[in-house]
């Protein structure tokens, strides 16, 4: 038992986790004709929440079909819940040399964790207003390119569609970009 808690503590390296993903979307595929992706359960959330007379066209369909979604969403987070509380690592996050050289060079103390404390003060207006203007390009880039990172990288590649091609590399550019760009604008602006 001690062996299969140790296991499932631990990371497990890509090459485990990797064919793991694609044999989802392969079973989905295979068993119902089912794309991954998260971004769709926002829609269907909105379908069963709000009220029928305030209700846009968008959202007037049958969610019910997507159930399924639903309760892949749900186990993702209750995966997650269990993942960080049940099957916690005790040991801290390691980083290269030089990715905690990087990190320091930002401003940002390295401490065990993975999301730095200065990211994440409440109390700083600044952070606020990162947050809000995140989410904010997160939740109109899903929409307007028809979904998220999971539904396009995985999903959209491995069925070969073009689109899904332009949006993932465009995630891939936007995050260097604002890697190396925006967030130390960000940090200078904020302190």
């Amino acid at each position: 038992m001690t062996e299969l808690l140790d296991l499932l503590r631990s990371p497990w390296p890509w090459y485990v986790g990797g064919p793991l993903i694609g044999l989802t979307v392969s079973l989905l595929l295979w068993l119902g004709n089912k794309s991954f992706g998260i971004s769709s359960n926002l829609r269907h959330a909105c379908a069963i929440l709000l009220p029928d007379a305030a209700k846009p066209d968008f959202f007037r369909y049958d969610w019910r079909k997507e159930r399924w979604n639903l309760m892949f969403a749900g186990g993702l987070i209750l995966g997650g819940i269990a993942a960080g509380v049940l099957f916690a690592n005790p040991e801290s996050t390691r980083l290269s040399a030089a990715g905690a050289q990087a990190i320091q060079a930002l401003g940002i103390q390295v401490r065990p964790g993975l999301v730095p404390v200065e990211l994440t003060d409440l109390t700083h207006f600044g952070v606020w207003v990162l947050l809000a203007f995140s989410g904010l390009l997160v939740g109109f880039g899903t929409r307007y390119g028809g979904g998220c990172t999971s539904g396009h990288a995985i999903t959209g590649l491995s069925t070969l569609q073009g689109p899904s091609l332009i949006a993932t590399v465009s995630f891939f550019v936007g995050g260097i970009l604002s890697a190396n760009f925006l967030l130390p604008l960000f940090l200078a602006v904020i302190r």
